[in-house]
């Protein structure tokens, strides 16, 4: 195989709220958090072991501000995008480097009522089920 692939899917909870930065030719980004468990029993103790892993996440322009507006600590989000390791330079100067998910595609996990629920939201679905109610209230066919 000639090719590679830099594919990644998460499901995980939000560490904290979605911290926004916007530019000044119009774009902004999102950063947040997502953290994952691993739980297993170990074959030699019987213990049972948990793991988290925190995994930072950067979503941009609309994306990033359908985040900000739905999203807050807690809720559980999917996340698919790709791994990108960023190099730069901390306040006593010496380099640094931050590896990140950029996410392409994005579902919300948790109702906007309840986060601790496993219901499917997106953004875009209260404007189409709200397109629906109309377009079924305006039509008394039977069928």
């Amino acid at each position: 195989m000639r090719g590679s692939l830099n594919k990644v899917m998460l499901i995980g909870n939000l560490g904290d709220e979605v911290k926004m930065h916007h530019f000044d030719g119009g774009g902004c980004i999102g950063r947040f958090s997502i953290a994952t468990n691993e739980s297993y029993t170990n074959k030699t103790t019987g213990e049972k072991v948990s793991n988290t892993e925190w995994h930072n996440v950067v979503v941009k322009n609309k994306a990033a501000e359908i985040c900000e507006k739905y999203l807050k600590k807690g809720d559980k989000i999917y996340v698919e995008g790709k791994i990108k390791t960023r190099k730069w330079q901390s306040e006593d100067g010496i380099q640094r480097y931050s590896t990140e998910i950029h996410v392409t595609e994005f579902n919300f996990l948790s109702s906007k009522n309840d986060s601790s629920s496993d219901s499917n939201f997106n953004s875009d679905d209260d404007d189409q089920n709200e397109s629906i109610k109309d377009d079924n209230q305006a039509d008394d066919l039977p069928f």
